[in-house]
């Protein structure tokens, strides 16, 4: 744990966030997906989803970026809005570093290769890119697939073992927020049941963890709805990882800005990802970033560690893919606009027919937002 402090302590200073409005569409290596509602894009440059908004809301919640980890150059990989950690979550082993292994993997730092480019002649606009990581010995293929009506888009990723031996490794999606849709209003839930701090030790049963949304951090219990600006409730960076109930299905989370009318979400197969990952970051007492990240891993530390500690709570620290083995998996992101005085998410549910996203809100409204799926079906997404 203290190897993971000192990382995270060394990223202070380096952390840099966009004005969060829409991007310019001169971008180098920016692709777009547009249906009259929403608008989604990516970037060629590390693979990112950089950008998700509604038409009629500027404020894009994708807008983070991080500069100082190594050189930023234009058309250049850099980590930024939700990218990709593969084939693994946080910092190599030293022996790793030295031989040239990235914190969080290639895959966000590597060129992507557009291997199917939007067209307007699409019923759903839909993309494919792709990239390969020469030192993990895997590749992947991405499939995005906007909604028509609504602020809803479906992503597939295929990860390949190219060599000849199997081999751990791990797949989080790392999606991180910022200013101006981050602030001291910004609400975030999830359906995550069981956690513990990555800054204590790892506990060694159930009994002894805590229970979203409340987190010991430091010596402070923290409720980790809410990221406050001067408020002495843990360190300037801080990781919390949860599990979910054995018995669901879908895991999920949210934030929404109700004084910018506007929420941003994720809902994926917990088979896929058993984890959530929040991460919060105070640069000078502000409240400067939050990840809501879900992936294979609950447990940022290198491979060694991860063996050694096998599982937390039941759940895997690290998944396998044999030689020459291909596994998908898949998630929805959303955007969704929001009345003023909106109070949060208490439930999220697809509908038994995969028609609709329904979003209950929290007490005292507990009124439902419903947003159409509206993509292919699941035959036709591959």
């Amino acid at each position: 744990m203290k190897r993971w402090c000192q990382v995270l302590r060394s990223l202070v200073g380096l952390l840099v966030v966009g004005c969060g409005l829409a991007l310019s569409a001169a971008e180098p290596g920016l692709v777009t997906l547009n249906n009259p509602q929403s608008v989604l894009s990516v970037t060629t440059a590390g693979g990112g989803i950089v950008e998700i908004r509604m038409k009629r809301n500027a404020v894009n919640p994708l807008n983070w970026t991080i500069h100082g980890l190594e050189p930023v150059e234009a058309g250049k990989p850099y980590l930024r809005g939700h990218f990709l950690c593969l084939d693994r979550w946080g910092a190599p082993s030293e022996a790793e570093a030295k031989r040239g292994v990235p914190f969080h993997g290639e895959a966000p730092r590597v060129n992507w290769t557009l291997s199917r480019p939007p067209k307007t002649a699409d019923k759903h606009q839909w993309l494919t890119m792709e990239c390969r990581l020469p030192l993990a010995g895997l590749s992947v293929v991405r499939k995005i697939t906007l909604a028509r009506r609504s602020g809803v888009a479906l992503v597939s990723e295929t990860v390949t073992n190219d060599r000849k031996l199997g081999r751990i490794y791990n797949m989080v999606q790392h999606p991180s927020i910022a200013a101006p849709f981050l602030d001291d209003s910004t609400l975030v839930d999830s359906n995550a049941t069981l956690g513990f701090s990555q800054e204590g030790d790892v506990p060694t049963s159930a009994g002894k963890a805590s229970r979203w949304p409340q987190m010991v951090i430091g010596k402070q219990q923290v409720d980790l709805r809410r990221f406050r600006s001067t408020q002495p409730d843990g360190t300037i960076h801080d990781v919390s990882s949860f599990v979910f109930d054995s018995k669901t299905r879908n895991g999920w989370v949210t934030a929404a800005n109700p004084k910018a009318k506007l929420l941003l979400g994720y809902i994926w197969d917990t088979g896929h990802y058993p984890w959530l990952n929040i991460w919060r970051h105070r640069e000078d007492g502000r409240v400067k970033s939050r990840g809501l990240e879900f992936g294979t891993t609950g447990l940022h530390q290198p491979y060694s560690t991860l063996v050694a500690q096998g599982k937390i709570f039941e759940r895997p620290l690290y998944t396998f893919i044999d030689a020459g083995q291909s596994t998908t998996r898949e998630y929805m992101v959303f955007v969704t606009e929001l009345p003023a005085d909106y109070a949060g998410v208490q439930r999220l549910l697809v509908d038994d027919n995969n028609d609709e996203l329904v979003l209950w809100e929290r007490a005292p409204g507990k009124r439902r937002i419903r947003l159409p799926i509206d993509l292919p079906p699941a035959s036709a997404r591959r």
